[in-house]
């Protein structure tokens, strides 16, 4: 299977050497696992994807055929198990993840870079609406949270949700701030009238800013 930049390789082939690391398993296991695990969030992927990853390890030897069980007249499911160089290749792009700290590139900053544009009623609009959906996305990773802890999951198989959980936390309280400053008009904006400020200006003109007082 191929690899990213670094050699490491693509998150669903991380991911599904991680569940194959913990016991042998098939493929609709190893779906059914993520779902419940609501590790779902942390790959984007359907079952078909799956499959072909699968598919993919097991031809380069990174996973190979542990049993292949038979029940009544259900389909055959092939069971997989890591491989010695598959367990290389895991550890290796973990190790490479967990230490590197790429330049990404998130939506919400460009946006924020370019938020100037609109209408300051129209951002505080769509940051509202941002801000609800981030509120019940923060819910339900607590939730997932709580349910572990009530299960007694150890927190080292939940560290994911606690990283989610804080940044999340940290970028709603930003934007909140953000809100509540573009409410009061702390923050200058385009449309504000006689706004002395353009894209292309690093600070007022002092006496622009006279004419305005």
């Amino acid at each position: 299977m191929g690899t990213e930049h670094g050699g490491v390789l693509p998150p669903l082939a991380v991911l599904v050497l991680g569940l194959v690391a913990e016991r042998p398993m098939h493929p609709y296991e190893m779906f059914s696992t993520t779902v419940e695990r609501r590790e779902d969030r942390l790959v984007k992927f359907r079952p078909g994807t799956l499959y072909h990853a699968v598919d993919r390890l097991a031809s380069k030897g990174l996973i190979s055929v542990h049993d292949v069980q038979r029940e009544g007249n259900r389909p055959e499911r092939t069971v997989y198990a890591i491989t010695d160089a598959g367990r290389t290749a895991l550890d290796h792009s973990l190790e490479r993840i967990l230490a590197r700290h790429p330049v990404e590139y998130p939506e919400l900053y460009l946006a924020l870079s370019e938020a100037h544009g609109l209408p300051r009623v129209r951002v505080i609009e769509l940051l509202g609406e941002r801000l609800a959906a981030m509120r019940t996305d923060l819910d339900d990773v607590l939730a997932a949270q709580a349910l572990a802890r009530e299960q007694c999951r150890p927190e080292m198989f939940i560290l994911d949700m606690g990283c989610r959980a804080a940044t999340l936390s940290a970028q709603i309280g930003w934007l909140d701030d953000l809100v509540t400053r573009l409410q009061s008009s702390t923050i200058a904006w385009l449309d504000d009238p006689g706004c002395p400020y353009s894209p292309t200006t690093t600070q007022a003109d002092p006496t622009e800013k006279a004419d305005h007082r």
